[in-house]
């Protein structure tokens, strides 16, 4: 009697497969993936060999899946759902399960690696591991097991919780403004500098709530991170949104100061989410502590008052 395992595909071989159908290109599955595009072309073409049939079809902007390929990768799903909820299930109680959780590196400094302490505390059991990059990560690759977005919370095939909204307060260095005088009016306000993050809309949003239309000057700046946005403020450089309560630390040292009592709700907030189909205890529990430390945050109540009445 043979007993030798059965030959099937490798595990890469698969996940190449369920990448390429879920993206609908070999580029971005090798992206996905972190491998090159003919690594998942060479498993792609391995699993067809072995199945006997072609589970893609190839046109000009990529590739779909073939009717035989779409109840492959659907059985391939729920097989591996079944061994990794199999592996929850019988690994010894006394090892640390270890999951990913991704944020970017704003959200990182001003708000999580404070808290950072405290979330370990509240899942002791839990390794976790924090993935700091600008990219949106692929959870359904497995690239992470949890992420912090911001947005508006509409990203279909996850389960999203809330953890808090914002409010928009215009801010100034002390420096600057003791060399350029007291900011009296909104249209003092509209003739400064105005920095910014890699999206305007805020700016845009927030003047439109006094009636005064964003139109782009030589001397506005822009950053890729909001942290930057922050610290070029401080540095005199222009006026900035504070974004409550995310960077509440500024208001409160001084390094900032309100130049308007105009607070607006950010029509964005930060969700953190994690697969609809995700059942891994240590997972639901790392997400639930997240949100159980954003409870203390109510970002409806009243802004802080400058003073100013524009």
């Amino acid at each position: 009697m043979d007993h030798s395992l059965p030959s099937i595909p490798s595990l890469e071989a698969l996940r190449a497969v369920l990448a390429a159908g879920r993206t609908g290109s070999f580029t971005d599955a090798a992206e996905a993936l972190g491998v090159t595009h003919g690594a998942v072309s060479r498993r792609v073409a391995a699993v067809e060999a072995w199945l006997g049939s072609a589970v893609f079809e190839r046109h000009g902007r990529g590739v779909r899946l073939t009717p035989a390929g779409q109840r492959f990768t659907r059985q391939v799903e729920q097989a591996l759902e079944s061994i990794e909820r199999t592996s929850e299930r019988w690994r010894p109680r006394h090892g640390r399960a270890t999951l990913r959780l991704s944020v970017v590196p704003s959200f990182a400094k001003l708000w999580l690696l404070p808290r950072f302490p405290a979330l370990l505390r509240s899942v002791p059991d839990v390794r976790v591991i924090l993935s700091v990059e600008h990219r949106a990560v692929d959870l359904d690759a497995r690239e992470a097991d949890i992420v912090v977005r911001y947005g508006r919370g509409d990203w279909p095939g996850l389960h999203v919780r809330r953890l808090f909204g914002e409010t928009l307060l215009p801010v100034a260095s002390p420096a600057l403004l003791q060399e350029a005088g007291p900011i009296l009016g909104i249209d003092d306000l509209a003739r400064c500098p105005l920095i910014h993050d890699s999206d305007s809309s805020q700016w845009r949003a927030w003047l439109a709530e006094v009636s005064v239309p964003y139109r782009p000057r030589p001397d506005d700046r822009r950053f890729e991170d909001y942290d930057i946005v922050l610290a070029a403020a401080e540095s005199g450089l222009g006026l900035a949104l504070l974004r409550l309560p995310l960077a509440q630390a500024w208001l409160d040292s001084g390094r900032l100061v309100a130049v308007s009592d105009r607070a607006r709700a950010n029509p964005l907030s930060h969700f953190v989410a994690c697969r609809s189909d995700e059942r891994r205890g240590a997972v639901l529990d790392c997400v639930d502590a997240l949100c159980r430390l954003a409870d203390g945050h109510d970002p409806s109540g009243p802004a802080p008052s400058s003073g100013a009445a524009l």
